[in-house]
């Protein structure tokens, strides 16, 4: 009886209903969808708050070797890039400027550690209402996206912070002003980079949904691949010092990642263009 259905609604033109997936019913109305969405969206900011929870567990290693350790001269970073470090004078003018910075900052460490869970709770949310083929495609982009800010982070902290820390708390526009640094602008400007880092390394991925919605193309990423570059420098010139090797260091992974980006749009156009008009180039 199910298979007669069935074909009577594909000989009339009609989509038959998609299969439930396990444990999500098979039609569901828009308040049981903002239910869904609403226990998907608390479960990822619960597993934002054990990122929290872990931050304060280990709160002194966080702070002391990870968070402070790019304001010391004798940080691992420095040895392995070759930058005549120095330490820095770090300043509280507020009276309550250390708990709120203490707080602000393991908050922001505890995102970072559980945005993969919430990530992965958006993913789940949309994964009933995709087909298998569908479901593979969301798999590769939810572990790049991930992979990809994870990486992006590790950037920021690892390379961009140690150039950038040295030479603003070295630059001087004289000898009058001292660089007296107040420990909620370090710790600002140390969770900004590298979080921004992890924001520009999903470049890759959004040349990747944007291809695959049609709204570009390597054609454009190539015609614009010289202005790219030059914004590529322009953006490590500012952060760094005024020699090449660092801007090299910089603008190197940005360049990489504008390429990529060409080459994953390449990709995913030619995937379209087979899948609207077939190999032979007529339409399907």
């Amino acid at each position: 009886m199910a298979t007669t259905e069935v074909t009577e609604r594909r000989v009339m033109g009609e989509t038959p209903p998609r299969a439930a997936s396990p444990g999500i019913p098979a039609e569901m109305s828009f308040l049981d969808h903002l239910e869904e969405l609403r226990w998907r969206i608390l479960k990822g900011l619960l597993g934002i708050g054990l990122g929290v929870i872990v931050a304060f567990i280990f709160s002194s290693f966080i702070m002391e070797e990870i968070l402070l350790g790019p304001a010391k001269a004798d940080f691992f970073m420095y040895k392995l890039v070759g930058i005549n470090a120095t330490d820095l004078d770090l300043q509280n003018r507020r009276l309550p400027g250390q708990f709120f910075t203490y707080w602000g900052t393991l908050l922001v460490v505890g995102f970072i550690i559980g945005i993969p869970m919430l990530i992965y709770q958006l993913w789940a949310f949309i994964l009933p209402a995709l087909e298998e083929k569908e479901r593979k495609g969301t798999r590769f982009i939810v572990f790049n996206i991930t992979a990809l800010f994870i990486i992006g982070v590790s950037f920021g902290y690892l390379i961009l912070t140690p150039f950038a820390v040295q030479f603003f708390s070295n630059f001087q526009i004289s000898e009058a002003v001292r660089n007296d640094i107040d420990i909620n602008a370090y710790f600002s400007a140390l969770t900004m980079w590298s979080l921004s880092s992890g924001l520009v390394f999903q470049l890759p991925m959004i040349s990747y949904i944007l291809s695959k919605i049609g709204l570009l193309t390597p054609e454009l990423m190539i015609k614009h691949r010289k202005w790219a570059i030059i914004i590529c420098f322009l953006m490590a010139a500012f952060l760094t010092p005024p020699d090449p090797i660092s801007q090299i260091i910089i603008a190197f992974p940005l360049i990489l990642l504008y390429q990529l980006g060409i080459y994953i749009s390449r990709v995913v156009n030619r995937r379209r263009d087979r899948e609207i008009f077939g190999p032979e180039g007529r339409p399907q």
